[in-house]
């Protein structure tokens, strides 16, 4: 990429950050809310550099899919960002993420659950999760069955080395083109657990993480608290 190229995509990157929190914040007037919503920048394939600029202009929060591509670039990150896993995670795998990262927002099993308390508890921290929901039941996605939510939620509670923050989910879009039912599955469970877990020990319900790039703006009109956001934040992804 040419000195000239560079300066016009950084340029490009940093409007698509103002109209993205700009449109949030439309989002959230359209459903009359006035608490936070959360712009994570997701880096899967993103130069460190791109990551970067996008964090000295406001992007604070960043979401990691692969653990080897994380780890090689995760030094040269500037501006101390915090940093959530939000990947497919693998149980071998959690002890190379575990004291890096403040959020797994992937966690879909007991297995997995059960090593990242291990691995939490090794070193001496309390690892923040989210649990994933195959909210459409595809069964090319990972994340537990809606009907399954409860009983998972519940087990997090005997290990006091995580706590769980809340949900996380990647709906389907349906034959209209939209996810908005999905959405308003979500958000309905999402209550639904907050109602029931929140003033338990092991549990502090505050984190709904779910809309991305094409369609982040309906996932905050239904209480989506963290957006996920890559390419129209970054452009196109290009795959090594």
């Amino acid at each position: 990429m040419t000195e000239g190229s560079s300066d016009s995509r950084l340029s490009v990157i940093a409007d698509n950050i103002k109209r993205i929190e700009e449109n949030i914040e439309k989002a959230k007037l359209d459903a009359s809310r006035s608490d936070t919503v959360r712009l994570m920048g997701v880096t899967k394939t993103v130069d460190p550099e791109i990551v970067s600029f996008s964090v000295r202009n406001g992007v604070k929060l960043l979401g990691e899919n692969r653990v080897q591509e994380f780890l090689d670039k995760r030094d040269r990150y500037e501006g101390s960002p915090e940093i959530h896993f939000i990947g497919g995670l693998q149980t071998n795998k959690v002890k190379y993420i575990i004291d890096k990262v403040k959020m797994i927002h992937s966690a879909d099993s007991e297995k997995l659950i059960r090593e990242i308390a291990h691995r939490a508890g090794n070193a001496q921290l309390t690892m923040d999760i989210l649990i994933e929901v195959n909210i459409g039941g595809e069964e090319s996605k990972s994340g537990v069955k809606p009907e399954a939510l409860d009983e998972l939620a519940d087990m997090v509670g005997e290990f006091p080395d995580v706590r769980l923050r809340g949900l996380m989910a990647i709906p389907p879009v349906d034959v209209n083109g939209s996810s908005e039912k999905y959405f308003e599955r979500m958000q309905r469970l999402f209550g639904d657990l907050r109602d029931r877990k929140n003033g338990v020990p092991g549990y502090l319900i505050d984190t709904l993480s779910m809309g991305m790039s094409g369609d982040y703006e309906a996932a905050v009109r239904h209480g989506s608290t963290i957006v996920r956001v890559g390419s129209a934040l970054y452009g196109q992804r290009i795959y090594k």
